[in-house]
Order: C-alpha cells, then structure tokens, then sequence
C-alpha cells in the first residue's frame, strides 16, 4: 500500500485534514499546538483505490519534545511515496514554514503542497505567496467547509501509482487496545513490540495524547496496535479530557483490549479500566509490564499480592513482562489471538438447546405464585461480543441468581470462560 504523510507546522490543521480523509475522527484537534506527538496511521478508501495516511507532530515547534517529534517524521518519511506539506492559507508565511519547505527539499521525496483554511473562494487571491515555498500550486482545501478535498485526493493520484495488493483486505487484523493509568509503560511495550520506537517515551505521566495507531504481523497475523493516553480520575486540560474519550472509543471498537499494569502501583483503577471495556463487550488480557524490575526472588510474592489486589479479574489471562529486555512480548500477542478466536465461538443452535434443558434440569427454576419460568428457545444471535437470546414465557421472572447461573454455565460448559458475553430474554407466549 502507497504511503502519503502529512508535515507541517503546528496548528496548520493536519489532525483535522487526517480526520477527514480517512472518514472519521481518529485525532484530537485542539488549537493548542502540539497536541500531536506520535504518528497515526489511517487508510483512506476511494474509487481509484486506497492509500495509508500518517499524520505527524508539528516540526519546528519550540515544544520540549521537538527533538523526538522531528525523529518520528524522519522515520515516517523513510518509506514515503508522497508528502503532503501543509500550510496555512489564511495566515502569512512564517520562518517555520520556509523552514519545513528546506527540511523537505533535502529529503527529495514528492511533495504536494497544500493550503489549509480556505473556506472561500475569495481567499485563494491571497495564495500567490506560497508559490515562494518551491513546490508549485497549492491545492486550496478547508476542512470546515469541504472544499477541495475531491480536489487534493485527485492530485494525490495523480503523484501515486495506482497500486493495491491482490490479496489486501481479506482478513480483518485483529485491533488490540492498550489501555492503563499514566506512565503504567504503554507506549514502552508498543514500543517493544513493534521492535523500534514508535512512539515518545518519557517518565513524565501524559506524554501519550492521542491514540496510535500502527500494523503489525505476526505469527502470520495482522494487528493493528492501538497505543492509548493514560486515562487518570481527572484530567487535567480539554486536551487530555478529549484524548481521554477518544481512548475510551477506541475500547469499544477493538478486538481486544490489553490492560497495562505497573507491578508497583496498582489499584481500584485498573478495575474500574477492566469493567469498562467489559461493558463494551471487549475481551482483556493483564499486561503486567516492567518486569524487569522485580528482583527474581521477589516475583512470586509480588505475584500473590497482584492477585489479591485484582481478585475480580483473575479469570482474566496475564502476561508478565519487560520492555527492556523483552521477556514474555510474544505472549501478549499470543495470548490476544486466544481470546479473539475465543470471542468469536459460535455454539449452534441445536447444541445450545439441548445444554439448556440439562441446565434446567439440574436446577431449581424461579416460580412466581405457581407459575414457573419457561425457556422455549435459545439461540446465539451474534459474536465479539457472544449474544446468546432466550426466549422465555415471562422475562421478569428471570431473577438474578437464574441468570448468574446461566452464566456460569455458558462459561464452563460452551468454552466462554475468559471473554464477556450478553444474555438477553425475550418474551414469547407458549403457543395454545
């Protein structure tokens, strides 16, 4: 797949062009420059065929993380088909933009140039001085108002092969969410996964402010790796309260969610991130990261006491490992594949009834003033997250204790026991 990044200085409105063609809002967008730090990738389907977009921090910026930002766009432009060098049409050429333009000639790969914030057509008159820049006619867009994105996506073909892989699209990769408190390693162990660094590091809890998306294969499988901001009690600024949300999206459309867990600090919070994403359906596995740090002769212990502390969660799968050194990486993934082909069973129907008259059989059905509840049918209506549907003769007869029952049932007997699934009981009169 041909691969098109975005550069830019910040506040140009590269998170909101990315948003835009890849069809739905990935990025935070925020005046506050500097809100993007790592890169995010994205495909962008059109009628000629598709391309991957990355969007990238603002270059020379001033912010304290300039250095590993213009490391992340170097590394994004190694392997660039196309640049998309973005500017602000409504605003006067600044010495940071004739910068970019320099630091873009020396890399001597396509360009296209692109104005930004052109709500009228009115303001293309003011455009003549991007032609300073070196790269010929911009193409005027504004995001708000879409205008000339057929325009930009034209000329994006017109710079790229048309080029797509016969085999492309067929499976679906498998999206795992990483999830934690602030400074728990998530981005150490995207990091370490993906064998380079993709994403800043730093001691300083928040670094992470959007989520991040990269592909992965392994084993003969696809992933898509969704590092994630730390989400805290109380956010601090708009722009962490919106990376928050968008990490709490990004539970409820992943495969699987891996939850990160400092060995040293570990609480009702992690509890509170595991019943969320099972609220949503998403199976999870522990990740237990900084590994490395825990003295041989302490682990077991160390062990016990993580149990005890996540007592709720311990049917849940756990990874013990080191970012450092790389101890247990694999079985993350491993244990991820587990639990999606584990959410994706599907128990036929046939089966499914005769197990649910043996379970009625070795119980005591709930009767209300002589009249029993009644299971005339069962079927599993949906996968990821399983759905099986009851119906029965009076659904408020279900009482919790039934369904807890049931519950444990479908865990132990169908092959359910590490991922959440629904019940759902429908009323159906028995026929005459």
């Amino acid at each position: 797949m041909k691969k098109v990044v975005i550069v830019g200085r910040p506040n140009v409105g590269k998170s909101s062009l990315f948003n835009r063609l890849i069809g739905r809002r990935d990025a935070v967008v925020a005046d506050e420059p500097g809100v993007t730090r790592d890169l995010k990738e994205g495909v962008v389907e059109t009628d000629t065929g598709r391309f991957l977009l990355v969007d990238t921090g603002g270059v020379w910026s001033g912010d304290k993380w300039e250095k590993k930002i213009q490391a992340k766009v170097d590394q994004a432009l190694l392997d660039a088909d196309l640049v998309l060098f973005l500017v602000d049409g409504r605003a006067e050429l600044t010495e940071a933009d004739y910068a970019v333009a320099e630091y873009l000639r020396k890399k001597q790969k396509p360009v296209v140039l692109v104005a930004t914030k052109v709500d009228h057509e009115k303001h293309e008159a003011y455009l003549g001085e991007l032609f300073a820049l070196g790269f010929g006619e911009p193409v005027p867009t504004s995001v708000e108002h879409r205008r000339g994105l057929d325009a930009l996506v034209e000329k994006i073909w017109e710079r790229l092969p048309v080029y797509q892989d016969a085999d492309e699209g067929e499976v679906a990769p498998l999206r795992l969410a990483i999830i934690g408190r602030p400074n728990a390693g998530k981005s150490s162990l995207l990091n370490a996964l993906l064998g380079e660094d993709r994403v800043i590091v730093a001691d300083e809890p928040g670094t992470t402010r959007d989520a991040i998306d990269v592909v992965l294969d392994f084993a003969g499988r696809r992933f898509v790796l969704v590092d994630t901001a730390g989400i805290r009690k109380r956010p601090e600024t708009a722009v962490e309260w919106f990376a928050i949300q968008r990490a709490r999206r990004v539970v409820r459309e992943a495969d699987v969610v891996a939850l990160v867990v400092d060995p040293f600090e570990v609480g009702d919070r992690e509890l509170k991130l595991a019943n969320e994403a099972f609220e949503a359906g998403r199976p999870v596995l522990l990740v237990v990261t900084k590994w490395d740090r825990v003295p041989k002769e302490e682990r077991r212990r160390v062990r016990r006491k993580l149990k005890e502390r996540l007592a709720h969660l311990a049917h849940l799968p756990m990874a013990f490992v080191s970012a450092r050194t790389g101890e247990n990486l694999t079985r993350v993934l491993a244990l991820a594949s587990e639990l999606h082909e584990e959410a994706r069973q599907r128990v036929e129907t046939g089966e499914l009834n005769r197990r649910v008259q043996l379970w009625l059989a070795q119980t005591r059905v709930p009767n209300f003033r002589g009249r029993p509840l009644k299971i005339f049918y069962a079927t599993q209506a949906e996968t990821n997250p399983p759905t099986f549907v009851f119906f029965v003769n009076e659904p408020d007869f279900v009482t919790r204790a039934f369904e807890n029952y049931l519950r444990n049932r479908i865990r132990e007997d169908l092959g359910f026991p590490r991922v959440p699934f629904r019940l759902v009981f429908r009323g159906r009169k028995a026929s005459a």
